[in-house]
């Protein structure tokens, strides 16, 4: 279970009363668990998968854009509440996407899925399309520098989602100094004090926070 942010016991509750995965969710966590290791934590939670289609589902993206989409997860999850749109994922490993391009076929969302490797600060950059959502859970020392790059591409009244911005709770942790804890307390800052956009933070899994482009 990943509910950090919550707690154990309010986490296991929440899960209780969310829309529950479904055989082929389940069997991609299962999967990741067994063929990742420790890198598992990575995957997003049920719950959060269960709000990002529900989310995809109101925002109706013609293009939706994922940063980071490991083993296909969150990507299967965004695509199954696309009605038209695609989503262009962005990630650096054959290895673990080569499981998502799997699950996208089983799901039949393929058709919906535009996969590109190789680094994002250069792919992303190269990406010229005006995006409606955006869903950023990658390498956290690249976070200020993706939402620059999702920043400019995201059109007026668009949605970013940003993964992982309470850290385990140690962002609220002032004995917490270590780098990457310090780097998303910065980030969270910075995204915060931005002029260009309207912010909620979300107390889901280990934090998502809501990044609404003004205008």
């Amino acid at each position: 279970m990943k509910a950090f942010a919550a707690g154990t016991a309010i986490g296991r509750y929440i899960l209780e009363h969310t829309t529950r995965p479904d055989l082929l969710l389940q069997e991609l966590a299962a999967e990741t668990a067994e063929r990742t290791g420790d890198d598992a934590g990575m995957q997003i939670s049920a719950d959060q998968g269960r709000f990002l289609t529900m989310i995809t589902q109101l925002v109706a993206p013609a293009v939706a854009v994922e940063v980071g989409t490991f083993t296909g997860y969150s990507s299967l999850c965004i695509a199954r509440g696309l009605s038209g749109g695609t989503l262009h994922c962005f990630d650096v490993s054959e290895e673990w996407t080569s499981i998502a391009r799997r699950y996208w076929e089983r799901a039949g969302v393929s058709d919906r899925v535009r996969l590109t490797l190789g680094p994002a600060l250069e792919t992303l950059a190269a990406f010229d399309q005006p995006v409606d959502l955006a869903f950023l859970d990658a390498d956290k020392a690249g976070y200020p520098a993706y939402y620059e790059l999702l920043m400019d591409r995201l059109r007026p009244g668009g949605l970013l989602m940003v993964d992982n911005t309470l850290w385990t709770g140690y962002v609220a942790d002032p004995s917490r100094d270590d780098a990457i804890t310090v780097l998303m307390r910065e980030f969270n800052d910075l995204v915060a004090e931005d002029p260009r956009v309207t912010v909620v933070m979300l107390p889901i899994a280990d934090g998502l926070t809501m990044v609404r482009k003004n205008g």
